[in-house]
């Protein structure tokens, strides 16, 4: 049996704490560092941004965490796994190995891709192989899509790890895969240990946003202390797949059952949570508040992945305007559609030129108001 893993998490979002990198590092042992960078938003502003500077879709906030921590890591045999590649995981590990370069270290740093299926959609589509939409179960319609991503699991992260990288950098991956990764190469899991990978998804799910474990996505959160800073959480995992979630002595929020359930119900709708390297039961989880700020996540059991895998596409959405306009005073309502007519008499177009229109009247006014703020509500 191998010691348990200590992995931290640096980052819920492309945006978050600059600073926590640092934090994680410096304020207790740790074996491996990870951050989630890529929202499904983000996809998108990657998008865009590599559209207008080629080889720029990445997460350059990470690369400036990797300014700050990369000697201490090395000196400390920290693994550093990121999704912060975004569509971009080659450019990204480039821009890496430049700050290695001018701090004068020489790690091994790896990029894992694969998971960038834009260039391939009518290569796809010519074999009979269709990417479906979820949700109305019909074929994707072939538009220009400016992004088509598929979510990747964690063994090409282990494949990188064994191969000796110090920092591994991805595109898109599932959010848990960063942890699973780290977590199946130190224990040396196999590729049908269900239970075991299912333990790591489950603690990778729970870290994964970073503050939101330790009491930011908590609804009793006057109960936490110290979330005006909070800490980011450490996962503990075990041989076994079973983990310990907690943080850092001393910084801010709490880790109890309540704020490890919130977290494990956030983005969940059926038990069986899909993903590509296992379908984990999140119906079998069992909670234990081990001590203060440490609860055991354990029981987790896994079952084989589905067949396919989840793509995120992005596409140009045409052109969108809003039109805000004030109303004071009495008979807000009927102000609403007088402006509203004097709208669309005054327009060379009606509502059915449009893809869609909505209307709506924002009622933030209030009575006997004190301020002109306190007194307006808008037409939309």
């Amino acid at each position: 049996m191998t010691d348990p893993i200590k992995i931290a998490n640096c980052s819920g979002f492309y945006g978050d704490r600059l600073s926590a990198a640092r934090e994680m590092v410096e304020g207790g042992p740790i074996d491996a560092l990870t951050g989630d960078w890529l929202a499904e938003l983000t996809m998108l502003i990657l998008a865009r941004t590599q559209a207008k500077r080629p080889g720029g879709g990445y997460a350059r906030t990470f690369v400036k965490q990797m300014e700050q921590v990369m000697g201490t890591c090395l000196d400390e045999g920290i693994k550093v796994v990121s999704n912060a590649g975004g569509l971009d995981p080659d450019h990204c590990a480039e821009a890496v190995a430049e700050v290695a370069d001018t701090l004068g270290l020489s790690p091994t740093i790896a990029y894992v891709d694969g998971d960038n299926i834009l260039p391939r959609l009518d290569e796809l589509r010519q074999a009979g192989i269709e990417i479906i939409n979820f949700e109305t179960g019909e074929p994707v319609t072939e538009t220009d899509h400016i992004s088509a991503n598929a979510y990747l699991g964690c063994w090409g992260i282990v494949e990188a790890l064994n191969a000796g990288a110090d920092i591994v950098v991805t595109g898109r991956t599932t959010d848990a895969a960063i942890v699973c990764g780290p977590a199946a190469w130190h224990h040396g899991w196999a590729r049908d240990d269900w239970d075991q990978l299912a333990g790591a998804v489950a603690a990778g799910h729970v870290i994964e946003c970073g503050t939101q474990a330790t009491g930011g996505n908590y609804s009793f959160f006057t109960e936490i202390p110290g979330l005006d800073r909070p800490g980011f959480p450490i996962a503990e995992v075990a041989a076994d797949g079973s983990s310990v979630i907690t943080k850092h002595p001393g910084t801010g929020g709490a880790v109890t059952v309540g704020t490890v359930t919130s977290q494990l119900l956030y983005e969940i709708g059926a038990p069986a949570y899909l993903g590509p390297d296992v379908t984990s039961r999140f119906d079998t989880i069992r909670l234990h508040q081990e001590g203060p700020d440490r609860v055991r996540m354990s029981g987790v059991q896994g079952e084989p992945p589905p067949s396919t895998l989840k793509v995120s596409m992005n596409r140009w959405g045409g052109f969108r305007s809003d039109v805000n306009l004030a109303i004071t005073g009495l008979d807000i309502e009927e102000k609403a559609a007088l402006i509203e007519a004097a709208f669309w008499k005054a327009v060379p177009v009606g509502p059915d030129d449009f893809a869609s229109v909505s209307t709506r009247v924002v009622r933030s006014d209030h009575d006997d108001p004190e301020t002109n703020e306190a007194a307006t509500a808008a037409w939309r």
